[in-house]
């Protein structure tokens, strides 16, 4: 007699991703681990790359799209005297430079050229869409890629210690960035400006959004002990400003009807009486308009 497997829960699981796989590989191994297909992840991390990658289940695969992951923080490795194809650690070699006689200061002020509000060039074989395809997959294929410089925020980027090697210098570095930042950019402009070249040798992203290292699992511990980071509930109100409404509000949202406006900026959840979530919703004038139901009738 088979026994039928428990549905599965909605909400988040937030993976602290190993080396060497892509996102798409984890939300495979996810999917095998819940025993659901209902998986996706928000914002994308390289596969050198790794730390927190946050992934939605079942009906939270909705709220990927509005979750406001906009700012990131990463702990990385900066390596000045080479420059690579990919900026990382990964590509081949462009050139390679004596580092050793770049002072102290020099970095320093290289460095507080690239923090703040800066235009970026992202990596030839970053995942941006030109005409509608990856600039890395043009790349494979042999085309020369030129990639706009679009505007993003640098926070902070400190250097937390050096390492002075023969001909090479190691920084290793804490940046607090908007979305969008390709912090293997930063290591690649950082070297041109100090005339050695440079890549990003290591990278490990601490947070993302409101989600950090602190909710964050490795797929060895979730195979271990299967189960959300944070359940449909938990996850609204850490990643939106929460609104509650009583039972008459919670009914006509349930079918879909409009409510009064909740006076929050930007989106918002709006919570049950018993402190489940409906839906997220945004203000539109004397009206709230529903985004996403999570809780519809029936």
């Amino acid at each position: 007699m088979s026994s039928k497997r428990a549905p599965v829960a909605p909400g988040l699981v937030v993976v602290d991703k190993a080396p060497g796989m892509t996102s798409h590989d984890v939300v495979a191994k996810v999917r095998r681990i819940l025993g659901t297909r209902k998986v996706g992840h928000a914002g994308t991390l390289d596969p050198m790359a790794t730390g927190v990658l946050v992934l939605g289940v079942e009906r939270a695969t909705k709220l990927l799209g509005h979750l406001a992951l906009d700012t990131k923080v990463y702990l990385g490795t900066i390596k000045l005297g080479s420059a690579t194809t990919t900026d990382d650690a990964e590509g081949e070699v462009l050139s390679e430079v004596d580092a050793s006689g770049v002072k102290d200061d020099a970095i320093t002020k290289g460095i507080q050229a690239l923090t703040g509000d800066i235009m970026q060039v992202p990596s030839s074989v970053s995942a941006v869409k030109i005409d509608g395809k990856r600039a890395y997959a043009r790349v494979r294929e042999g085309e020369q890629v030129e990639i706009p410089a679009r505007p993003v925020t640098i926070n902070r980027f400190d250097v937390l210690n050096m390492r002075r090697e023969p001909t090479t210098v190691e920084l290793d570095v804490m940046v607090d960035c908007s979305s969008g930042t390709y912090v293997r950019a930063l290591a690649r402009d950082l070297g041109a400006a100090l005339g050695v070249g440079g890549h990003l040798a290591a990278l490990r992203r601490t947070r993302v959004g409101p989600f950090d290292l602190r909710v964050a699992r490795t797929l060895e511990q979730l195979e271990a002990d299967p189960g959300l980071s944070l359940d449909l509930d938990a996850s609204v109100a850490t990643a939106f400003t929460r609104h509650d409404v009583d039972e008459k509000q919670t009914t006509a949202l349930k079918y879909g009807q409009k409510i009064p406006a909740a006076g929050v900026k930007g989106t918002y959840g709006v919570f049950d009486p018993n402190g489940h979530v409906l839906a997220l919703a945004t203000d539109e004038g004397p009206v709230a308009r529903p985004l996403v139901v999570l809780s519809p009738a029936g």
